[in-house]
């Protein structure tokens, strides 16, 4: 008992670990920045994924804002991949989600910038490099 339960506790700690990320396919990639809007448009039943360049390392730290409309596009997961091994390199952040019923929906993606736990801008300069990448996407037949 005491071997199958070390091997299965030994299985969930190395199922995060490693270079791959736990979602393969991003389908249709979609690429965001800071203070912009960007129109996306798909089919019914696409996998598609929004893309914001970050470096932790310096203070980026994206979140989506909020679930969008679930009868026009699901949420998956959230995926980052690096540039590089080496230290501080940056990366981009992956929005993974699935497109279902026609129909619109905005989907905004915060990077709160050296803000810490909190999730608040505590300095002004961490306000000024704060913002949002927004997505406007369609979902037609």
């Amino acid at each position: 008992m005491r071997r199958t339960a070390a091997a299965a506790l030994l299985a969930l700690l190395t199922a995060g670990c490693g270079a791959g990320s736990a979602v393969s396919d991003f389908g249709t990639v979609v690429k965001g920045v800071k203070g912009s809007t960007v129109q996306v448009e798909l089919r019914p039943g696409q996998r598609f994924s929004l893309a914001v360049v970050d470096n932790p390392s310096v203070g980026d730290s994206w979140d989506l804002v909020e679930v969008p409309d679930a009868k026009v596009a699901s949420f998956i997961s959230e995926e980052r991949q690096s540039a590089g091994d080496a230290p501080g390199a940056g990366g981009t952040t992956y929005f993974v989600f699935n497109s279902k019923q026609p129909g619109t929906t905005e989907i905004r993606l915060r990077d709160c910038w050296r803000c810490g736990q909190g999730k608040t801008p505590s300095t002004e300069e961490s306000k000024q490099q704060s913002g949002e990448a927004i997505f406007a996407v369609t979902v037609r037949k």
